[in-house]
């Protein structure tokens, strides 16, 4: 299957994330934060990578920003996993270049559903 990045602050979020992708056959890589998940996307180019939007050091926004800019990781799709749920929200990170926004808690299924439209 896949190779997805996951990065999150919230280690039980996390693990919880891995779960649901592993059960669904991706291999799975992670990081705690937005420089991390830069850096791990830079070095592994994953075929997607699911990020949480409020993070320290550098949230899910500033790190779709900086994966758009570089020519190695721009095409590489990112699914949005946060609790902002206002129109507004979902607006700016699909103008960001955010492929599925999903808005927690949210389901295994809906979840892998997600992965597997953005690597269709």
């Amino acid at each position: 299957m896949s190779k997805i990045l996951v990065v999150d602050d919230m280690q039980a979020e996390l693990e919880l994330v891995c779960q649901y992708l592993t059960k669904a056959g991706h291999t799975v890589l992670t990081a705690s934060n937005g420089a991390e998940g830069l850096s791990k996307a830079r070095e592994n180019q994953p075929d997607a990578i699911v990020t949480d939007w409020m993070m320290p050091v550098m949230g899910g926004l500033e790190l779709c920003r900086h994966l758009k800019k570089h020519p190695e990781t721009a095409d590489i799709p990112i699914v949005a996993c946060t609790v902002k749920n206002r129109d507004v929200d979902r607006i700016w990170a699909l103008k960001q270049g955010v492929k599925v926004y999903l808005t927690k808690p949210y389901t295994a299924d809906e979840l892998v559903s997600a992965i597997q439209e953005v690597t269709n």
